[in-house]
């Protein structure tokens, strides 16, 4: 009997190891894909407006903080560019500080998320707001829409939406993960990013205008 319990010890000691080394594996592997993971539900959620799951995955705070650090850095970068040298910048400078706020407060939002992961940024022009939710197709009786009168498929293409932009996303460090967007070549880059909190935990936190 004593053998016997030997034995079920010497057996059950490797399978248990093994088992910890599977538990531990499966933990790494889900925390390194968790920002990834996060990132795909959150552009669902913020492409359908399921503003109680885009809340889940936005840190607010922090978001509202780097739009605003962001924006001006944009503005400030725009007006020295275009007024330098020139009395009236410090006009456009008042005019643009203006803008920062409620365009802050527009981008801050699930359409705002949302245009942020589909490639649509900010950039600083007055009265800017992100995309509305796209119209329905059809009525609410659910009939086929009838084109309207004298429309044609060269109109339908001349409003087709914009191409998707490129797309890379990758960790910036242990606690950080960016997702960057570009629509071609030599065009404008920015990124969104977003940081851990706790060990599966992350949110959208910033914006990065520069790239």
């Amino acid at each position: 009997m004593a053998g016997l319990v030997r034995m079920r010890g010497r057996v059950g000691r490797p399978l248990l190891i093994a088992l910890i080394v599977i538990v531990v594996v499966a933990a790494l592997g889900y925390a390194y894909a968790s920002p990834y993971i996060a990132l795909q539900r959150l552009k669902r959620a913020a492409d359908s407006r399921d503003v109680a799951t885009v809340n889940e995955y936005v840190d607010y705070p922090a978001l509202r903080d780097s739009l605003k650090m962001q924006v001006t850095g944009l503005l400030t970068r725009r007006l020295d560019v275009q007024h330098n040298g020139n009395p009236l910048a410090a006009i456009g400078a008042m005019i643009g500080v203006a803008l920062i706020g409620p365009l802050v407060d527009a981008y801050a939002t699930p359409d705002g998320v949302a245009a942020l992961l589909n490639g649509m940024p900010p950039r600083g022009e007055p009265g800017e707001r992100p995309p509305s939710p796209p119209a329905a197709d059809k009525p609410a009786d659910g009939t086929p829409q009838a084109p309207a009168p004298g429309s044609n498929q060269a109109n339908a293409d001349s409003k087709a939406p914009p191409q998707p932009p490129q797309t890379t996303a990758g960790y910036r460090g242990v606690n950080e993960f960016a997702v960057s967007y570009q629509h071609g070549v030599g065009d404008t880059r920015y990124s969104a990013i977003f940081r851990r909190q706790g060990l599966f935990t992350w949110k959208l936190s910033a914006v990065d205008l520069n790239g």
